[in-house]
């Protein structure tokens, strides 16, 4: 009983104290020590979701980042019951707009467009602002001549706006398709999770495909799977490092070397589309 006692006692302070526990190996780490390890555990190399400001920071060079689409809003097209008080609550909640963020910035020196799915905003769910933004995102790198790095993690399409949503589906992959033949350069980076009609839609259409250790990337989960073919799946299955041995994912990239690898696969298509690229 005393030692029961002593347990609690030790995670009441803890707790006081502000130290973030590890969901997978339960120990703790002072939020500054999370941010340092750029919120990895420094423990068990668990990943935790990074804010979509977060990650442009890891990405881009200091003061280079030109947020855009801030003006492309969230509506309510068919009324759904308290659609409208989710949204209010997410952006209350998060101090963002919608869950995809869209900015141009320099990495290495280098510019390129970039879009951010924030899985703290209704689970990154891609609704028809979502979509807006990513295509205008598209856009913009087709006009400026400048590669595209798109960040997914989602949920997928946002039921909220039923066929509004699904619709992004479409639009966003005519959007990419139209940036390919034009001679544009797409890497798609699949964060965890990575689910639905985003990983049906421009996420699986890069160039190049990254990912983050042990990411959830597929269409439908596991479990909805298994009880329609009536079969147990492979250990691991749907993870990046499943999904990177079968072809799916290019590489896996660890967090502490995203900017570099990002820089490096910039630097070498620069380089290409130096010599001898043309467009149409």
């Amino acid at each position: 009983m005393k030692n029961v006692q002593k347990f609690v006692e030790k995670m009441r302070r803890a707790a006081s104290s502000g130290y973030v526990s590890c969901k997978s190996c339960g120990r703790r780490a002072s939020p500054e020590k999370w941010r340092e390890n750029r919120n990895v555990c420094p423990y068990c190399g668990r990943y935790r979701p990074l804010t979509g400001q977060a990650r442009f920071a890891m990405v881009f060079d200091q003061g280079s980042m030109q947020e855009f689409g801030q003006e492309i809003l969230p509506s309510d097209p068919i009324l759904f019951p308290d659609y409208s008080d989710r949204l209010n609550e997410a952006q209350k909640k998060t101090g963002l707009t919608e869950s995809a963020i869209t900015a141009v910035g320099t990495i290495g020196g280098i510019r390129a467009v970039a879009a951010v799915l924030d899985s703290r905003f209704l689970m990154g769910s891609m609704s028809s602002a979502v979509g807006e933004r990513i295509t205008q995102a598209v856009e913009r790198a087709g006009r400026e001549r400048l590669p595209l790095i798109i960040f997914s993690a989602s949920g997928g399409a946002r039921m909220q706006e039923g066929i509004f949503s699904l619709m992004q589906m479409a639009k966003t992959s005519a959007a990419i398709e139209e940036f390919s033949e034009r001679g544009g350069f797409y890497i798609s980076f699949l964060t965890h999770p990575t689910t639905g009609g985003v990983t049906a839609s421009f996420a699986s259409l890069g160039d190049i495909t990254l990912a983050e250790p042990g990411a959830l990337i597929g269409f439908a989960g596991p479990r909805v799977i298994e009880q329609t073919i009536g079969q147990r799946l492979p250990k691991d299955f749907q993870r990046a490092e499943y999904l990177e041995k079968h072809g799916f994912v290019d590489r896996i990239v660890e967090r502490r070397e995203m900017k570099q690898v990002l820089y490096q696969l910039l630097r070498l298509h620069a380089g290409a589309a130096g010599k001898g690229r043309t467009d149409a």
